[in-house]
Parts: structure tokens; C-alpha cells; sequence
């Protein structure tokens, strides 16, 4: 049985093996239920917050609250997928750049200069402009400032430089704004916490004397967590005197604030104890309520990522 367990670990509860099934006859039925093992799985609930530290939380009913997201576009665009980011950043470019380069054409075509231009004596408002694709062209390598030299901007045309203007700016605004959103993203070290690990379940037990709930957390990388402080949450149902019920009620559960041992040096892993005192919210539970209860302990990392800089939060459940 000890063996099943090592293999299958705490998801599974051992019911019968194929091994002891060649004893049980001659026994009593009472014999053969307690001797009868199977391997069964558990119905695993669903979490609030996954063990990569997703929140499981959809909204609903925001009606025209929604937006309100476009009031804050940029963190918006951060927060979407990359697959979403990548499609706005080549659709916003695209339609700027055919937008300006149509404006250009539409100059040369007012002016004339598409029917004029092959005339000796004539200036027209940018050299060698024929047609849509040469005045795509022209816009493309003054954006990009490529500038081959064939095609240019001359004096006698007001309407361009205007034109020539409005399109720097406009460049700049949307260079800014799309290139910092995609390295806002890039530089986010959401992937972290792939290498970060928290026990998959806690134990409770005596140490040093006091009943002690117990999770471990460990480092797999040789890059360390700078300034690295956890905090555990506490998430149950309750209802209060008054008779109000609170579905998702969060109880601070204390892991060493005025001892400092909710600082962490994650060297190597570590033990987190939370002491099943008279101020825990476990200490009026028993063992048998405490496997009846329905409630989840969420546990929040924060720090520093060495190699970055960038301030990090880790989240994930220990139940």
C-alpha cells in the first residue's frame, strides 16, 4: 500500500490491489470489504486560484461598464494575449501606413502631378509619384527614413510639407505607443513563477512543542528573489451575526509577521509554519471538520526578480 501511495501520490486512495484480492478467499465479508483496494480517484474541486497562480474569477454583468477599459487603453493592450497584440500592432500599422500613403496620393492626384510628371519643365509636389504604389513607396521611406533618394518632397508644394508634418508626429504618437506596449509585455516576468514551486498540499503536525500547519516553497532557478516576503490568505465561506454571507471571506493566516519570518532568503526550499494558536482561524476546528470544511489557502510571494529588477507577485493554493 505504501508503495501505491509513493507512486500515486495524495490524489488517489488506495481501495484494492491485485495482490491482496488472492487472500480474500476464506475471509468473512466483512473482512474482504476492509481488505477490498482499487485505485479511485478523488473528485478534485475546483480551485479559486490555480497552483501557476491564475485567478479562477470571470465578471459578469458589467453592462456599459466595459468601457471603462477603453479609458485605459495601454493597460488594456498589456493585458490581452499575445496572439491579440501582435494582430493589433500589424493591423494598426498597416492602416497608418495606407491612410498616409493614400493622403500623399491624393495630393499628387488634386495637383495633377500623375499626368504632369513625366514633363521636362514641370516640378511637381514629390518627384517621380506616378501612382498608388510609388506614392506608398515615397511614404514608406520617409517613415522608415530610408530616404534612396529618388523619390522626394520638393519646395513648391505647401499642402505636402503640411502633409510631411502631420505625418512625423502622427509616427512618433504611434511608434511610442505601440513599441512601449510590447515591451511593457515583454519585459513582464510572468513566466516566474514556472520556477517558483509550493508544496501541493499542507501538512499539520507538532513542532517545537505547537500544532503547526506546515507548506514548503522553493527556487528552481540560481537567480534569487530580492526582498522576498509571503503572505497566506485564508479563503472560506462564513456568515456573520447579523446573518449576512460572505461567499469568499479572506482570513490573514499569521506566517511569522512579528517574528520576520515571513522574510524569506530563498536559497534553497523552505518550510513555511503557520502556529495553530488561540488567534488561528483553524484552532477551533477538528481534524474531522477540517477534512468536512470547504475552504483553500492561498499563498502570495512577493519580490524582487534579480536579473530584471522588476517587481514580482506569485500566487497559488496549498490546501
Amino acid at each position: 500500500m505504501s508503495a501505491l501511495r509513493r507512486k500515486f501520490g495524495d490524489d488517489y486512495q488506495v481501495v484494492t490491489t491485485s495482490s491482496s484480492s488472492a487472500g480474500l478467499q476464506g475471509q468473512g465479508p466483512q473482512q474482504q470489504q476492509q481488505q477490498q483496494q482499487q485505485l479511485v480517484p478523488r473528485k478534485k474541486r475546483q480551485r479559486f486560484v490555480d497552483k501557476n497562480g491564475r485567478c479562477n474569477v470571470q465578471h459578469g454583468n458589467l453592462g456599459s461598464e466595459t468601457s471603462r477599459y477603453l479609458s485605459d487603453l495601454f493597460t488594456t493592450l498589456v493585458d490581452l494575449k499575445w496572439r491579440w497584440n501582435l494582430f493589433i500592432f500589424i493591423l494598426t500599422y498597416t492602416v497608418a501606413w495606407l491612410f498616409m500613403a493614400s493622403m500623399w496620393w491624393v495630393i499628387a492626384y488634386t495637383r495633377g502631378d500623375l499626368n504632369k510628371a513625366h514633363v521636362g519643365n514641370y516640378t511637381p509636389c514629390v518627384a517621380n509619384v506616378y501612382n498608388f504604389p510609388s506614392a506608398f513607396l515615397f511614404f514608406i521611406e520617409t517613415e522608415a527614413t530610408i530616404g534612396y533618394g529618388y523619390r522626394y518632397i520638393t519646395d513648391k508644394c505647401p499642402e505636402g510639407i503640411i502633409l510631411f508634418l502631420f505625418q512625423s508626429i502622427l509616427g512618433s504618437i504611434v511608434d511610442a505607443f505601440l513599441i512601449g506596449c510590447m515591451f511593457i509585455k515583454m519585459s513582464q516576468p510572468k513566466k516566474r513563477a514556472e520556477t517558483l514551486m509550493f508544496s501541493e498540499h499542507s501538512v499539520i503536525s507538532m513542532r517545537d512543542g505547537k500544532l503547526t500547519l506546515m507548506f514548503r516553497v522553493g527556487n528552481l532557478r540560481n537567480s534569487h528573489m530580492v526582498s522576498a516576503q509571503i503572505r497566506c490568505k485564508l479563503l472560506k465561506s462564513r456568515q456573520t451575526p447579523e446573518g449576512e454571507f460572505l461567499p469568499l471571506d479572506q482570513l490573514e493566516l499569521d506566517v511569522g509577521f512579528s517574528t520576520g519570518a515571513d522574510q524569506l532568503f530563498l536559497v534553497s526550499p523552505l518550510t513555511i509554519c503557520h502556529v495553530i494558536d488561540a488567534k488561528s482561524p483553524f484552532y477551533d476546528l477538528s481534524q474531522r471538520s477540517m477534512q468536512a470544511e470547504q475552504f483553500e489557502i492561498v499563498v502570495i510571494l512577493e519580490g524582487i526578480v534579480e536579473t530584471t529588477g522588476c517587481s514580482r507577485q506569485l500566487k497559488g493554493s496549498v490546501n
